[in-house]
């Protein structure tokens, strides 16, 4: 392993402009490599950059040292023109061990460039991440341009000023890789260096040596002779619509729109979770609003995280809850108890892969028919999909509306890759939207627990306490009207159908299924849902670009399903469905419309990539 020499004048910088570029961050989980990767991402959004990003987690919370099962990674794309995903396959892998070049080295583009802490390639290292020889040595990176460094060598004389033990020391490993990074790609260090002195403002010694790292990572990609060897490169800034941005995880912008349905409704929020990955960020970010208001409730389980969020809808708040497929599968009974009861309760699914404990970090969209059908009995409720993490926003202020007009329980599903990935985001004004107000009931005069307004069928909201308002409430089967406990036959099925018939009555008070990209008829038409938007909308834009009668319709309002959406997939010839499950929304497509729908499935953990979807497309057109 050969370390770069030093120059003592710096080489004169050519950097070649281009549009976009794909970086991925590779390391054991201890090396901070979601760090990296979050303060890589913050940097090129103030440059002006669109971006997408993918954390990348083990599922493990701490695999031994230098093995492939303790790789954590992040990958972000950014560039000067629109950026749809999180990137097909990275131009540039940096890998700070063995092991993380091992799981990663085959994502990378053809002649791709690799970044590698040739420190980390000792004997010990290169046979626990599964290698027999040293790939820096073996010729099996030829096809790839290797930057090998000593980076271990280099952090550590970087920080020995600072009385930092050597492992402490190694900790700065990360900000040298990022200097040295930001070097490549003519990035502002000064963002990096006040979050730092933020951060480690109790320890300043800390903060100093990273931010010596930093720096140093930067002078040597100046000082050496690494100029020679590889591109510079310079990505202009993007042209976006005006405004105030700042990036946005799926996590933050789903707690901060679910605060702004609650003020729109002039309600409080009541949450109660318990953690769960990847669902917990959504209890983190809600956590840190109590100034408007929010009460957070970590409960001790699953069951009692929804009977709690039950009670605080029943007492006049907004109840919401929050899980991943296993707990919400915990949750099933108490949901059922809502959807009778018929209260206001948003049930927050952040998908991971299954089944049972599945891949706790990987993503993937596999509870659609748990959400649609998943309860005992005929139990229906609205279901709605965020298509990525700024969209997050809107679904939660629209999850909230819906849940408080029609007295439902609702589910807003994302995904592991929505909740963590960041996007930019204009931010919105709160106040130009349409409020939404509750009106409790207050009136004994003629009241019935169950009456219902003849144009939502939904009934009174009934705050506990109110004088003449005193009702039975449960799970068991209540007469129409009255509340009052009912084994009668007739009555069973009236209250089924008035259940049935008030969620499907949703589907007038929703927005008409739109296009998102080609005519509104065609030769094929590629449906998608969630976390699919992304690599679908980029592969059908190039499709259209090629001159190819493909469109791209994306459904939001998954139950009830829009008015118009039968008649608007039958305009057209062909229809498929890219999802990250077996087939989901395919059956319910071809249950409610009896068409012939195509599916494109993956269950990798990972999701789609625009090549994937462009094949799909090609293939059904050649048909």
């Amino acid at each position: 392993m050969n370390e770069l020499n030093i120059k003592t004048e710096p080489a004169p910088e050519d950097r070649r402009e281009i549009s976009s570029v794909v970086i991925r961050f590779a390391g054991d989980s201890g090396d901070g490599i979601q760090i990296t990767g979050s303060r890589f991402t913050d940097t090129t959004a103030l440059a002006g950059n669109d971006l997408a990003t993918f954390p990348d987690f083990p599922a493990e919370i701490r695999a031994p040292v230098g093995t492939t099962f303790g790789v954590s990674a992040f990958q972000i794309n950014f560039g000067s023109r629109k950026i749809e995903t999180h990137g097909d396959d990275p131009d540039v892998l940096v890998a700070l061990n063995p092991a993380a070049l091992m799981v990663n080295l085959a994502r990378l583009k053809p002649g791709g460039t690799i970044i590698v802490d040739g420190g980390t390639f000792t004997d010990r290292n290169l046979k626990k991440a599964g290698y027999a020889t040293n790939p820096l040595e073996d010729a099996s990176l030829d096809a790839y341009g290797v930057i090998d460094i000593d980076i271990t060598k280099l952090v550590l004389e970087s920080v020995k000023e600072f009385g930092l033990s050597q492992k402490e020391g190694l900790r700065c490993k990360n900000f040298w890789v990022l200097g040295l990074v930001y070097w490549l790609y003519d990035r502002n260090r000064e963002e990096t260096i006040q979050w730092l002195r933020k951060k480690f403002a109790a320890r300043p010694e800390i903060a100093d040596a990273n931010i010596a790292a930093l720096n140093a990572g930067h002078v040597y990609g100046e000082a050496s002779e690494l100029a020679k060897r590889v591109q510079l490169y310079s990505v202009p800034p993007a042209h976006m619509p005006g405004g105030l941005y700042r990036t946005v995880t799926g996590g933050e912008a789903l707690a901060w729109g679910l605060v702004a349905g609650a003020e729109l409704a002039n309600l409080k929020i009541f949450f109660g979770s318990y953690p769960i990955t990847p669902a917990s960020p959504v209890l983190h970010s809600l956590a840190r609003l109590k100034q408007f208001g929010v009460k957070t409730f970590q409960a001790e389980d699953e069951i009692a995280a929804v009977c709690s969020a039950i009670g605080a809808s029943y007492a006049g708040s907004l109840g919401i809850t929050s899980s991943s497929g296993p707990g919400v599968a915990l949750k099933g009974e108490a949901i059922g108890l809502a959807i009778s009861t018929e209260l206001p309760l948003i049930i927050v699914n952040s998908q991971r892969a299954g089944p049972s404990t599945g891949m706790p970090t990987k993503t993937e969209q596999s509870d659609l028919y748990q959400s649609v059908y998943g309860r005992n009995g005929d139990a229906p409720l609205v279901v709605l999909a965020a298509h990525g993490p700024a969209d997050c926003f809107d679904v939660a202020i629209e999850a909230c509306r819906l849940a408080t007009k029609y007295m439902t329980p609702v589910t807003l599903l994302t995904d592991g890759y929505i909740g963590n990935a960041a996007e930019p985001w204009l931010i919105p004004t709160v106040a130009d939207r349409e409020p939404f107000p509750v009106t409790y009931t207050t009136d004994p005069e003629g009241f019935a627990p169950f009456n219902r307004d003849p144009e939502t069928l939904s009934r009174p909201w009934a705050i506990p306490g109110t004088p003449g308002l005193e009702h039975r409430i449960g799970g068991i089967e209540k007469e129409d009207g009255s509340g009052n406990i009912s084994y009668d036959p007739g009555n069973h099925q009236r209250m089924t159908d008035l259940r049935r018939n008030k969620i499907l009555g949703i589907a007038k008070d929703i927005p008409l299924q739109g296009v998102e990209a080609g005519e509104e008829t065609g030769d094929l038409a590629v449906v998608g849902w969630g976390s699919t938007y992304g690599p679908i909308s980029r592969a059908v834009s190039n499709k259209i670009a090629e001159g190819k009668k493909v469109s791209h319709i994306h459904i939001r309002h998954l139950w009830p399903l829009p008015s118009n959406l039968e008649a608007l997939l039958k305009g057209f010839k062909t229809v498929i469905v890219p999802e990250m499950n077996d087939g989901q929304l395919k059956t319910v497509l071809r249950d409610q419309y009896l068409i012939d729908v195509h599916p494109l499935n993956k269950v990798t953990g990972q999701p789609f990539k625009i090549t994937e979807i462009e094949g799909a497309i090609d293939a059904a057109l050649e048909k």
